[in-house]
């Protein structure tokens, strides 16, 4: 999410806070030109993508429309619609009951709220078939008590089904709805509820009439970044046998070998992603709130007791159960069972490449962020203007889109590399790019540079101008402004967008698995493969792993976000 801020400057002071741009050889704008490179190599794999999809080797267009493709674009929206009502539900009203009354456990569960964002979506999947299918501990506790023996003794639900996919990936997602509607009702006034409560509105009425009104363009931000990450996903919908666009560039790409066919499929995901956001962007169009005083009353909680109370303590605790718990149980379960496993022969090495290439990428991504920025605020051109927003595209693309646009051009260029070094040197470099673990960290920066954008935007924008200027006037060139002024400012946020990147860079499966090495594994990769062979023990080590780093991540924020 992209941070605003407001310079209240006139514009003399704008211009002077803004000296004139670095210039290197031949006098180029340096901030510019930097800028530009950033922006190309953020948006080359989506126009790689577009550009293969128009210019495929074999042409399988009119096939999968008559075969394939409604079948995974159906699947995709009912995937989305499922999870966005799901997640508005729970996120929206976990906020609403965290916010506005005081219950038992509600200052612990507006923390908990937020653990299930540490759990990537594709391990509460196997947690969950682990757990609810016919030989997992549910089902046989129910035997165990009415004393069934066969299936045809009794009804239960699939448990791999499109149906549980929804059910993961909304307990999986709620907390972005929960984040940001939790944050809206905090900023709104106190003083709009107690008009309406004096007006004769009860608590239906005061949520229905101010609360919800107030927090749609922050419920709507968040809905959008669950289905967002719902297109995106790989390892639940795979799990639950769901076929779906993302499924659909695996299968078209590495079983069908057409990487002109898994482009096209890619490029109608990415018009999915296109319209949710242009959607999104227009139902808050109009959507203007405004605090009608510096002074506003803080939000007062309201005492709940009695039956009240527990039911809004249980309803609480059903997305932090099924989101956290379960998944948390069962990994830990697996894991204590067998604690060999975690010296297992590959896990150490696993989580090695986990932290290099998430580590790597991190510092990558919020250094590219600071440099376009700050450049941004520097540079006398325009072109970082227009470079800014579109850098945030990244994110909105699936990984498995990023990987094929980056995985078709980068095995040429390694190729021509290679052979270029032959035959200057006599000496086989290899593949530098695809045969290493470069392209993985190339595809994270591009896929997390839209976060690590909007935490350093947003930290820029609460420095005051002034600062910047009167360091200038003492002598100070750009990059000392940025050293000595910005940097020990924004120390707090730049720290957040690192471990927030890396965390998800941890946490990211479809890209990694298309653009690995052969024999490199990551965390997610490892724990994708285990729990596709149904080696639940072997997995719950990396996956416990995968979800530590989660954790710590969340914990972070909610000190930044949730202090009360």
């Amino acid at each position: 999410m992209n941070g605003e801020h407001v310079t209240h400057s006139g514009p003399l002071a704008e211009q002077q806070a803004r000296p004139s741009a670095r210039r290197g050889w031949r006098g180029l704008d340096l901030w510019a030109v930097g800028a530009a490179l950033i922006g190309v190599i953020v948006l080359a794999p989506l126009a790689s993508v577009l550009w293969i999809a128009f210019n495929p080797t074999e042409n399988i267009w009119p096939h999968l429309m008559a075969t394939v493709l409604p079948r995974y674009l159906q699947a995709t929206v009912l995937l989305m619609l499922g999870v966005g009502v799901l997640t508005a539900l729970m996120g929206t009203g976990a906020a609403w009951l965290v916010t506005m009354y005081r219950f038992p456990g509600s200052r612990l569960l507006s923390y908990a709220l937020l653990f299930p964002l540490a759990i990537p979506a594709y391990v509460g999947a196997y947690a969950l078939v682990d757990f609810f299918d016919f030989s997992g501990a549910f089902q046989i506790a129910l035997r165990n008590v009415f004393g069934w023996k066969t299936p045809a003794d009794y009804w239960f639900p699939p448990v791999r089904s499109a149906g549980s996919a929804i059910f993961v990936l909304s307990f999986a997602l709620y907390p972005y709805v929960y984040l940001l509607a939790r944050a809206a009702f905090r900023e709104q006034s106190g003083g709009a509820y107690e008009v309406a409560r004096a007006l004769g509105a009860g608590p239906w009425g005061v949520f229905f009439r101010v609360g919800l009104p107030l927090a749609r363009p922050a419920i709507a931000a968040g809905v959008s970044l669950a289905l967002m990450e719902t297109v995106a996903d790989f390892g639940t919908v795979t799990h639950f046998g769901v076929q779906t666009l993302t499924t659909g560039i695996f299968t078209t790409w590495l079983t069908a070998g057409n990487a002109g066919g898994a482009a096209q499929i890619a490029g109608v995901a990415m018009m999915v992603i296109v319209v949710l956001l242009s959607v999104e962007r227009a139902g808050r169009r109009n959507a203007r709130f405004h605090g009608t005083s510096r002074q506003a009353r803080p939000v007062v909680a309201q005492p709940l007791t009695g039956w009240r109370g527990r039911a809004a303590l249980a309803l609480c605790l059903v997305p932090f159960a099924f989101g956290f718990v379960l998944p948390v149980s069962v990994m830990a379960s697996h894991a204590l069972s067998d604690p060999s496993s975690w010296l297992a022969p590959g896990l150490g090495q696993a989580l090695v490449n986990t932290l290099v290439t998430g580590g790597a990428a991190a510092v990558l991504t919020v250094g590219a962020a600071l440099f376009l920025v700050y450049g941004l605020r520097q540079g006398a051109h325009a072109v970082p203007r227009w470079v800014l927003p579109v850098t945030a595209l990244g994110y909105a693309a699936p990984g498995a889109v990023l990987a094929l646009g980056l995985l078709v051009p980068l095995a040429a260029l390694d190729h021509r590399l290679a052979d270029t070094v032959l035959a200057i040197t006599g000496h086989d470099p290899g593949l530098l790019l695809t045969g290493t673990s470069a392209a993985i960290v190339l595809a994270y920066l591009v896929r997390f540079f839209g976060i690590a954008q909007g935490a350093v935007d947003s930290a820029f924008g609460r420095v005051s101008p002034n600062l910047p200027l009167a360091a200038r006037s003492l002598g100070r060139g750009a990059g000392g402004v940025l050293r000595e002024i910005y940097l020990p400012m924004m120390r707090g946020s730049v720290g957040t967008a690192l471990l927030i990147v890396f965390v998800d860079c941890v946490k990211e499966l479809p890209a990694t698995l298309l653009l690995r090495p052969f024999n490199f594994n990551t965390l997610a990769t490892r724990v994708h493969e285990l729990a596709s062979l149904e080696r639940l023990d072997d997995a719950a080590p990396a996956a416990l792993l995968v979800m530590a780093v989660g954790l710590v991540a969340v914990a972070v924020m909610a000190r930044m976000n949730l202090r009360s």
